[in-house]
């Protein structure tokens, strides 16, 4: 196992791709150790796909597409402009607060860096924001799509561990709400400090007309969080009831798009979903390799001679998981340690669900670090500023708050999951 460790490390170093060294990695440190059949290899490759609640990933990253294509999107843009033009700030209020409508239906940060890097970012500079802000509140607002559901990373936990994705979807609900709050506490705090302007307000008919333009786009959060917290659909099929409402939504009521651009979006889908495929399948060899050597008892067995302390593991468990997502994918680090670190959470009595939840925020977290945070290279690439002067950091700060409020207050995770009679 140590040498397939430090192949991993080596390969990293050189610039090969993560998911490709994890598998090579895993595939020599499990011919090393010895006494396993070569069809082991293919067998877990397919088998972690092969499963239902995977079958989520494709189709949430299809609704999204097609809400994209379709104009659901920009008309929740539009919306959160009419609705909060006269705050001061106000685009960059909208930012945050279109992250947290779109996160009702994308589940993907990735998607809603994208979406809204393109709609939003050229609009705040033109309007007087700083390249480095923009990106940094376009950056920071896409972690909220992966935490008030649905979420993919979600997805992916539960296809790891086995546990409800309904009742992770619900525990995500009030931390990412307060995480929006808080962004937006942020742009009160510049908004104040730099001057920026304000608009003026909306008349109510204008917005009552955004309201109508966008009601369809409004109601299918609804529709799909609905379905899940009412037991009528699992994760998996209400991934299906969205892209149903999306395709029905884009082609016969915006009309935005015609059947014959549905190949052309189910090829990015395609594009999009193999990224998240490839490292899955591939982590699973590395993730056997660690099983098979029991490294999950040795990383048991270090935290529990650290401290006695269920609180304090906790903290360094956070702690270890927030340096990963410095370095690491949010979706490969997911697949390399929640294998390991769930036997502790459940030896040390942690709450599955509180604990799923809390490690899906660190590493979406993460995801808008430096040096190797996603979505800060994204929004970073369209408001064409380096990574290193992008104005972040003040979120990272107030969303680790947040999320150490979350693990230390429960209720803020379980309370909706036991409302809805999805945990005891």
């Amino acid at each position: 196992m140590i040498l397939a460790v430090i192949i991993f490390l080596l390969l990293l170093f050189i610039g090969f791709p993560v998911a490709f060294s994890m598998g090579f990695s895993g595939f020599l440190g499990i011919i090393q150790a010895g006494g396993v059949s070569p069809f082991v290899f293919p067998q877990r490759i397919f088998m972690t796909l092969n499963s239902f609640p995977m079958l989520a990933v494709p189709l949430f990253i299809l609704s999204g597409e097609l809400m994209n294509t379709g104009g659901i999107t920009r008309r929740i843009v539009k919306f959160s402009s009419t609705l909060l033009r006269s705050w001061r700030g106000s685009l960059a209020h909208v930012n945050i607060f279109t992250s947290m409508i779109m996160a009702g239906f994308s589940g993907s940060a990735t998607a809603d860096a994208v979406t809204c890097s393109s709609l939003l970012i050229p609009p705040m500079i033109e309007d007087g924001y700083s390249p480095e802000f923009s990106a940094g509140v376009t950056a920071a607002s896409s972690c909220i799509g992966p935490i008030i559901p649905p979420s993919i990373l979600m997805v992916l936990y539960g296809g790891i561990t086995g546990l409800s994705i309904g009742a992770m979807f619900m525990g995500g609900f009030i931390p990412g709400v307060l995480i929006g709050l808080s962004q937006m506490c942020i742009v009160v705090y510049y908004g104040v400090k730099l001057n920026w302007k304000k608009g003026k307000r909306a008349p109510l008919k204008e917005i009552f007309l955004s309201i109508k333009d966008a009601i369809a786009a409004l109601i299918a959060p609804v529709i799909i969080l609905g379905g899940i917290l009412t037991g009528v659909c699992t994760a998996t099929e209400a991934a299906v009831v969205a892209v149903v409402y999306a395709l029905i939504i884009g082609l016969f009521i915006y009309k935005e798009f015609t059947i014959k651009d549905i190949p052309r979006i189910l090829y990015r889908c395609a594009v999009n979903t193999a990224v998240p495929c490839i490292i899955v399948s591939l982590a699973a060899l590395f993730g056997y390799l660690l099983t098979r050597e029991n490294f999950g008892l040795f990383m048991v067995s270090f935290f529990t001679n650290v401290s006695d302390n269920p609180r304090i593991v906790y903290f360094l468990i956070i702690t270890m998981m927030f340096i990963v997502g410095l370095f690491m994918d949010a979706t490969v680090a997911l697949f390399i340690f929640v294998p390991l670190l769930f036997p502790l959470a459940d030896k040390l009595g942690y709450n599955p669900i509180h604990f799923a939840v809390v490690i899906v925020i660190v590493l979406l977290i993460g995801t808008i670090t430096p040096p190797v945070g996603l979505q800060l290279y994204i929004a970073a690439s369209f408001a064409k500023v380096p990574i290193t002067k992008v104005i972040i950091w003040p979120f990272v700060v107030v969303m680790m708050t947040i999320l150490l409020i979350c693990v230390y207050v429960p209720n803020l995770i379980l309370f909706i999951p036991r409302l809805a009679g999805l945990i005891e």
